[in-house]
């Protein structure tokens, strides 16, 4: 199998979380290749980001993701075999 880019939109619990250190925990995890803070309303903004990973392991990956602390949601915005 191959190398699977994931672009991901990860969605704070509240208004007051910290979305840097969010992508800090994610990054000790994996190589996050692009990330972006994108304001959605009302004050709140979700954390935008590319990784790639190997195909078998995105699952796995997206759960640990979510057990972040501060994390509300994960939503995958696009996916692409490499």
């Amino acid at each position: 199998m191959g190398n699977v880019a994931i672009s991901l939109k990860i969605m704070p619990e509240s208004l007051d979380t910290d979305l840097e250190k969010i992508k800090e925990e994610i990054s000790k995890k994996i190589e996050i290749k692009d990330s972006k803070i994108e304001p959605l309303a009302f004050g709140l903004s979700a954390l935008k980001i590319l990784i790639m990973v190997p195909d078998k392991e995105s699952e796995n990956l997206i759960n640990e993701i979510k057990s972040i602390n501060g994390v509300s949601e994960v939503e995958i915005e696009s996916s692409t075999l490499i």
